[in-house]
């Protein structure tokens, strides 16, 4: 049903002329559809891809890539998941009519080959789904027509590593882990050194009995969106993404600084060739601090040897060991606890700082404008539950609040004034937050939220395939953007309540969950409210809606989420 890329060995091997019997490409059912291959430059600039395998190839800057596979037959399901290492893609999917010959049984004639170099020369099909950005993103369709089905791939910024997997069988085929209803890395316990992280089984693992490993990524720089891009980067400094060429060795890198033991298979696993006296020397790579660890079915771990009041990020992968393909749950960041002498941690004119406090802990952090000024602004954002604040300026008491969502203050300034803020957690859990604080009164890197950030459900409205919601806005210019997500009926406000983290912004969520984004605002306070009817939902199903306000700087904050169901008989 799908014609599938080969190997690049082996589709070597079948263009050249070994003998003159005609050679076939592989297929996963060589009933429905053959191929004969008698020209050696006919695929020069594309491969074929294998139906329900998933494949890894390399991008050359400005260099696109394009890839075939034909669907032999009308209303056949299809998924096709392109998946980027370390840059961005550009990728594009098109079909275009299959000649009728094309389906017959191969006769040595190359006839119906040179048909369809011809339509792929002169015709550029009809585009499918077209995608931009570093996300793993899928094309999926439930009925596809027949027809010569055509992949174009390009990386604008630079050389790159990607993976692509495409089946007829999505249903049964499933090579990826599902994630669980809470897709997010907990953190449990921290420590000066230790992190202890928790999440939610693997439904793949726990309801599917399928072999399903865990691993955990760690780094200092960024959460990591696909296990691939891990392994990009574990392969390759950021300066220079260099192809795989023979002769190259890379060197097990050394994670004795991060406090894991140095693996002495890690050369092997991400050496390409072994080196040899004909390879060309490579000079060392810099030290990368990243490190994976896979842990087995476990779902608690916890990190040992890291340093002190440093930030981390945290990403969990789970890995279908039959098929060796993964998918990333949420990822997470906290900082480890600083050491007993170091009271606080400085703050940076106008750059914002990620802070975690533990269940009723504290932490005390210092603000010493370097030059004179007439003001001060701390921005706050709290993630989770609210945070207690208060601001002393060379000992005196300024300001003493509790602080939920969004909040800013603005406290008069003196010259050469220090400034000490003590944040206290909440007592029923760990808080994160976000601070800023600027001596620059427009420097304004959150949004401005109105004091109600509930989403209202218009129950009379509300139909079998439709929704109608409002929330409230402000007299500031802001984007804003509303996302869904279908639910189960049994879903409660305690499973609501543990994804209220206000800091995960829309870059966490699927494209399929975005509903749409729209600019609003209102000078008159009273009139700054919204509606939106939500369309295209299924009847009597659960689902949960978000809104996200996104401000001038980029940083988003999301509204409370509202669980809403359509009408089951209208």
């Amino acid at each position: 049903m799908l014609l599938l890329r080969c190997p690049l060995p082996l589709l070597l091997l079948l263009l050249l002329p070994l003998d003159s019997r005609p050679q076939k490409l592989p297929t996963r059912d060589e009933e429905l559809f053959q191929m004969q291959i008698r020209d050696k430059a006919f695929f020069h600039d594309s491969s074929v891809i294998p139906d329900g395998a998933e494949i890894s190839s390399y991008l050359f800057r400005d260099t696109p890539k394009r890839y075939f596979f034909v669907v032999e037959e009308d209303n056949t399901p299809l998924a096709v998941t392109v998946t980027p290492c370390d840059a961005p893609l550009e990728w594009k999917l098109s079909v275009q009519e299959l000649p009728e010959e094309a389906s017959g049984e191969g006769s040595g004639d190359p006839e119906p080959l040179e048909q369809q170099k011809q339509q792929i020369t002169n015709e550029e099909g009809t585009e499918l789904f077209s995608y931009k950005g570093n996300d793993v993103e899928y094309f999926v369709s439930s009925s596809s027509p027949s027809g010569l089905y055509q992949l174009d791939l390009l990386s604008t910024e630079k050389d790159t590593h990607f993976k692509v997997y495409a089946t007829t069988t999505p249903e049964s085929d499933q090579p990826y882990p599902e994630l669980p209803y809470d897709p997010r890395i907990d953190v449990t316990s921290l420590g000066r050194t230790t992190v202890t992280l928790a999440w939610k089984p693997s439904p793949t693992a726990s309801l599917l009995r399928q072999p399903i490993q865990y691993c955990i990524v760690i780094n200092k720089e960024h959460n990591f969106k696909s296990l691939c891009a891990v392994e990009a980067k574990l392969s390759s400094d950021d300066a220079f993404m260099m192809a795989p060429k023979p002769g190259l060795d890379f060197s097990p890198f050394d994670f004795a600084h991060f406090g894991f033991p140095a693996d002495s298979n890690s050369g092997k696993e991400r050496g390409f060739l072994k080196s040899s006296k004909f390879g060309r020397q490579t000079p060392p790579k810099p030290r990368v601090d990243l490190h994976k660890v896979c842990i087995g079915n476990k779902n608690i771990f916890t990190v040992s040897d890291l340093k002190p009041d440093t930030q981390y990020y945290f990403d969990m992968f789970a890995v279908n060991t039959n098929t060796n393909m993964s998918t990333a749950y949420v990822g997470t960041f906290a900082r480890t606890k600083e050491e007993a002498k170091q009271k606080t941690v400085e703050l940076k004119d106008g750059k914002v700082t990620d802070v975690f406090i533990k269940r009723k802990g504290a932490k005390f952090l210092r603000f010493a404008p370097v030059s004179s000024h007439q003001k001060v602004t701390f921005s706050i954002h709290s993630c989770l539950d609210a945070v207690q604040i208060q601001v002393r300026r060379d000992g005196k008491l300024l300001l003493s609040q509790s602080v939920e969502g969004v909040r800013q203050f603005q406290l008069r300034g003196k010259a050469k004034a220090k400034y000490l803020i003590r944040l206290k957690g909440s007592k029923k859990g760990a808080s994160m937050l976000k601070i800023l604080a600027t001596t620059r009164p427009n420097k304004q890197s959150f949004p401005s939220l109105p004091e109600d950030t509930r989403i209202k459900a218009f129950d009379k409205l509300r139909t079998c395939s439709s929704v109608t919601v409002a929330w409230l806005g402000t007299q500031e210019r802001n984007k804003f953007c509303i996302y869904k997500r279908e639910v189960d009926d049994n879903y409660n406000e305690e499973q609501k309540k543990r994804e209220q983290n206000q800091c995960l912004g829309p870059d966490t969520r699927k494209k399929s969950e975005k509903v749409l984004c729209k600019y609003f605002h209102s000078q008159n306070i009273q009139k700054a409210v919204t509606t939106e009817t939500i369309r295209g939902l299924q009847p009597g199903k659960s689902y949960l809606l978000d809104v996200y306000v996104i401000g001038h700087g980029g940083h988003s904050v999301k509204y409370q989420s509202k669980l809403v169901k359509t009408r089951k008989f209208c």
